[in-house]
């Protein structure tokens, strides 16, 4: 299956890097486009409409405000997978008529093969073997959630920006540890491989999120009374208001 990418930009380099192989690609001038051909292999091209006469699969990774420009010059595109944020199926498939559409919402985690990928359903038709395909193809870098497209947007506040949540959480707990006396180099170590271990562990336990707190704390210990202090300064409220704000309210 030839990618094709129209826009080079993070998303588009972080699926290129994940899948390993020649792509083709384009970019509005940037010249992020021959980068990631120099880098992954293929080749980048000088219009879209080429990209969409010779590419298999076409993943839209431009600024979603260029819908309408990019879907007219690749009318020619064979299937279509959008990743483009805030932009639902019904809204592609309008741009690109009679052309098969799907939305994926990855996160830059593939680059190593660890991503989150939510996939919407389908809400008109489809060929189901060139969904299967499709969804083979993104599973080759992450795990691949099925997420009705109403949930889209809400699949996107959660693994979408969740790698900048994450780096924010570490660089707080870093902060805090240097604050102490600890170089920042070795609060970091610690971090990283206390969040992956947590994360292997939660999906040991299903999920079980109370079983993994309970645990590690003690009755009246000190990982209860960190527990608390996260309380008091609002943390759940704080990813509460952050759905919201991305959510737009």
């Amino acid at each position: 299956m030839q990618i094709g990418f129209i826009g080079s930009g993070n998303m588009a380099s972080a699926l290129a890097r994940g899948w390993g192989e020649p792509v083709l690609c384009t970019d509005s001038g940037s010249g992020r486009a021959q980068a990631l051909a120099r880098e992954v292999g293929g080749e980048a091209l000088a219009t879209n409409r080429e990209l969409a006469e010779r590419a298999d699969l076409v993943v839209l990774a431009h600024k979603p405000a260029q819908l309408r420009e990019v879907a007219a010059e690749a009318a020619a595109a064979k299937a279509v997978v959008s990743v483009l944020a805030s932009t639902t199926q019904a809204d592609v498939r309008a741009a690109f008529p009679g052309v098969p559409v799907f939305r994926i919402m990855p996160n830059t985690p593939v680059e190593l093969g660890r991503g989150a990928l939510a996939f919407a359903e389908p809400d008109a038709p489809v060929d189901a073997d060139l969904r299967a395909a499709v969804r083979d193809k993104f599973a080759r870098v992450g795990t691949v959630v099925d997420v009705p497209e109403r949930l889209m947007g809400v699949a996107g506040a959660l693994c979408g920006v969740g790698p900048a949540y994450w780096a924010l959480l570490v660089e707080a707990q870093v902060d805090a540890a240097v604050r102490r006396g600890m170089p920042a180099t070795m609060a970091t170590t610690l971090v990283t491989e206390t969040m992956g271990g947590s994360a292997a562990l939660l999906r040991e336990r299903d999920g079980d999120t109370l079983r993994l707190r309970r645990e590690v704390s003690s009755p009246g210990g000190t990982t209860a009374a960190g527990l608390a202090a996260l309380e008091r300064g609002g943390v759940r409220a704080a990813f509460s208001s952050a759905m919201d704000d991305v959510l737009g309210g």
